[in-house]
């Protein structure tokens, strides 16, 4: 291989990293921009697996990332934001989106060579990102990233331009059916490798777009790309829960199917083109190629949909699952995205909050489903959340996610300390069941933990937080008055020393307790209004 050789392939290769690079940062620019209005919209619209589909194209069109969608997807379904058909509906439906990319290459930066243009641009983002926050900033990322895709394919396009008659013309398999298969397998390759099928795809117009490969060996190579990004999804499924590995499975079984379509319809694609648009594949191959990349992925989400609620029962028998819950598992790739993250920790510190104000209930109304509650195993499981919690890591200043992360800590925090006044304070409990001097007490931590407990459940946080703050003032009042009192009949031989300690410890109990629920539901309904919830459950 010559020098100029090795020089080519160095700037192809060069060029695929200043593609990739470009990917991410526009990515993450458009993730900060559009993110949080997406994930509400992949709520709000996905009501059944069409609906899903649709969302699941529109949201990777516009982040341009379907693990970003994946990736939401499967936090929804572990937070129960969503049922597991309507998830596999918008993982079906990223596929179709993730084709999007490929436009954009084909109609942009092979034909209009932009790489040189929009240098001026790349600088305007960073100066954006540099000099201005929040919106300002994440619109230059992603000014900044949509330069560099297109500076990486005109690098790839002159590198390519020099290697006529040497490289994959040489190694790349001829058209035929194993050599689709061997062309299919070295994009399964090239897309593990790189962890993105955008930059396998952007190489392969490349190449066809400068004439080194024919179409049929491009598309074989795409197909292989799709089947390639099922890598990630396996990846994460490892060790993951029950709904992420069901969803990682889905996606490698989905695309395996939809490939080995694909390979069967290269031929009569590739005849029908050339019936009804004499000479494309000559002077616009690359325009095909990326119109046969949305046709076989938009035919494989049409046959799949309407039977997806019989995919998902097959999913659930191939990967049951593991019966109650007792301890939470939390997937590492909910940290890629922050919100989903916080969305799902949210859902389970909620859960464990009704379930410690329905043991309070039970327990003050001395009836046995209290003892049915473990608070041991309860305290496990928070301990858990508290932990995934700390390893999400924001920036006071830059992170609009900040607010909502201080109340999760809040609202962790305080449900420790109330189970342990749960679990530590019996005798303090057992004192305000039955003492004649804590009867007004006992009767509004009943009412207080009741009327909390049925706003919960009615999914209305500000009137919980409102009703929790009031009455926990007229109980901390009363504690107060109360001490008070009991002090002064402790002092004249009325209340015995030993009985009148009990009654302020219990007096302490019933003003720490009142406390904490009114601040739990604080930053209950502080964290759903961060998260855009509007004070209603998710």
């Amino acid at each position: 291989m010559s020098i100029d050789t090795i020089l080519s392939v160095s700037q192809v290769l060069g060029g695929i990293g200043i593609f990739m690079i470009g990917m991410i940062i526009m990515t993450e620019g458009l993730r900060a921009l559009a993110g949080d209005r997406i994930r509400k919209a992949l709520m709000q619209f996905t009501k059944t697996p069409t609906s899903g589909a649709i969302t699941g194209t529109i949201t990777t069109a516009i982040l341009q990332s379907s693990s970003a969608t994946t990736v939401a997807a499967v936090g929804f379904v572990g937070a129960g934001l969503l049922a597991f058909p309507e998830a596999l509906g918008i993982i079906f439906g990223a596929n179709i989106g993730t084709t999007i990319t490929g436009w954009m290459v084909a109609l942009l930066g092979l034909d209009l060579k932009l790489g040189t243009v929009i240098l001026p641009f790349i600088l305007l983002g960073a100066i954006l990102k540099l000099f201005f926050r929040d919106k300002l900033a994440a619109v230059g990322y992603a000014i900044a990233g949509f330069g560099l895709i297109f500076v990486g394919i005109e690098w790839m396009q002159e590198a390519m331009s020099g290697m006529q008659s040497v490289l994959l013309q040489r190694y790349l398999p001829e058209g035929s059916f194993i050599g689709y298969i061997q062309l299919l397998v070295m994009g399964i390759i090239v897309t593990v490798i790189t962890q993105s099928s955008s930059a396998g795809v952007a190489a392969t117009l490349t190449l066809l777009y400068s004439g080194l490969i024919e179409f049929d060996q491009a598309a074989a190579l795409i197909i292989g790309m799709d089947v390639g990004t099922t890598f990630t999804a396996v990846m994460a499924s490892v060790g993951g829960s029950v709904e992420v590995k069901r969803t990682g499975l889905s996606h490698v079984i989905y695309n395996f199917f939809t490939g080995a379509g694909a390979l069967l319809l290269i031929t009569p694609y590739m005849a029908a083109v050339s019936t009804l648009f004499p000479n494309v594949l000559n002077t616009h191959a690359e325009l095909a190629l990326v119109g046969f990349h949305t046709f076989f992925n938009t035919l494989g989400v049409f046959i799949v949909v309407p039977l997806t609620r019989g995919f998902a029962s097959m999913m659930e028998r191939i990967i049951p699952s593991k019966g109650t819950i007792e301890h939470y598992r939390f997937d590492d790739a909910l940290l890629e995205d922050i919100p989903v993250a916080l969305s799902l920790i949210q859902k389970y510190l909620q859960d464990e909050w009704r379930t410690v104000l329905l043991y309070m209930h039970y327990r003050l109304g001395r009836r046995k489903e209290a003892e049915k509650i473990d608070l041991e195993k309860m305290e496990v499981r928070i301990e858990e959340i508290e932990r995934f919690i700390d390893r999400i890591n924001l920036s006071q200043n830059k992170d609009i996610n900040w607010k909502r992360l201080i109340d999760v800590i809040h609202i962790s925090d305080h449900l420790q300390r109330l189970v342990d006044r749960c679990q530590e304070d019996v005798e303090s409990i057992e004192y305000l069941i039955s003492a004649q001097y804590s009867k007004e007490g006992f009767e509004m931590l009943c009412d207080l933990t009741g009327e909390v407990l049925k706003f919960l459940d009615d999914g209305d946080y500000e009137k919980a937080e409102q009703y929790a703050k009031k009455n926990a003032r007229k109980i901390k009042k009363y504690a107060s008055h109360s001490r008070d009192t009991l002090t002064e009949l402790i002092a004249d031989g009325t209340v015995d020393i030993i009985e009148g300690g009990k009654a302020l410890d219990a007096m302490k109990w019933l003003d720490r307790v009142s406390t904490h629920i009114a601040r739990i539901s604080r930053h209950l309904e502080g964290a759903a209004a961060s998260a855009g919830e509007g004070g209603k459950t998710l």
